[in-house]
């Protein structure tokens, strides 16, 4: 019998800094192992050219702010944002930060009225995913047109199957590298605040234990049993 975990120490602020968690578009949320910029991993479908990179994790006095951006060689094609306040402001500044972005294609963009705190968070968290996409190329030897580097073969990202319960649907997306599960991602899932809080758990006993079989998270048996019913066809789907 799995033992439960109790959501409560999640309440507790900077018992779990190693985990990322938030939403990004009220539907879907991120949540995988901590670092500053993450080192950016290149896709194999576009043969090594596009990237993404996850810029640091921003505390601001509305809350934390993290972006995640798309690269296509030197150009930003899109950026997400993985990490936001919960307030009306920082929701309607969000799609101007990004279009400023995508044709300013750098961090010099301006701050949005009304959202002064957020637009200085998202700049530096912007900033940082740059910085660290500009590294890596710096740093990469020339790889050879003819096919992908071994990184990027090795790299494989799969969504779970959409699981039905009593309090939503539930589906996973997890990446893979080789055959170590990297990071695992909430596509959909119950809107309720103990779902909320249950998820970095989740996801952190997932990357501990690389399988579905992990922990029910106790207040939350619902959505633990379609994270891991999802997580599980996820595994199989890679095989």
């Amino acid at each position: 019998m799995k033992r439960a975990i109790p959501v409560l120490v999640l309440s507790v602020a900077g018992l779990i800094p190693v985990w990322r968690y938030a939403p990004s578009d009220g539907s879907t949320t991120t949540a995988e192992a901590a670092s500053p910029a993450s080192t950016p991993s290149a896709s194999a479908a576009a043969g090594g050219s596009s990237q993404v990179v996850r810029g640091t994790t921003v505390e601001t006095e509305k809350g934390p702010v993290q972006v995640e951006v798309t690269f296509d060689g030197d150009e930003i094609t899109a950026v997400k944002l993985l990490r936001q306040p919960d307030h009306p402001q920082t929701e309607a500044a969000v799609p101007q930060l990004v279009a400023e972005t995508l044709e300013a294609q750098t961090a010099d963009i301006d701050t949005v009225s009304g959202a002064t705190i957020t637009s200085d968070g998202y700049r530096k968290s912007l900033q940082a995913a740059i910085d660290a996409a500009a590294e890596s190329a710096s740093a990469a030897p020339p790889s050879s047109s003819a096919a992908p580097s071994a990184s990027a073969a090795a790299s494989q990202v799969v969504a779970g199957s959409a699981v039905d319960t009593e309090k939503g649907t539930v589906q996973v997306e997890v990446t893979f590298e080789g055959g170590t599960i990297a990071s695992v991602r909430m596509l959909r899932q119950p809107d309720h605040p103990q779902t909320e809080a249950a998820v970095p758990q989740l996801v952190a006993e997932t990357l501990e234990a690389q399988s579905a079989d992990i922990d029910t998270v106790s207040g939350a048996t619902i959505t633990s049993e379609g994270y891991v019913e999802s997580l599980q066809a996820a595994i199989d789907a890679k095989g």
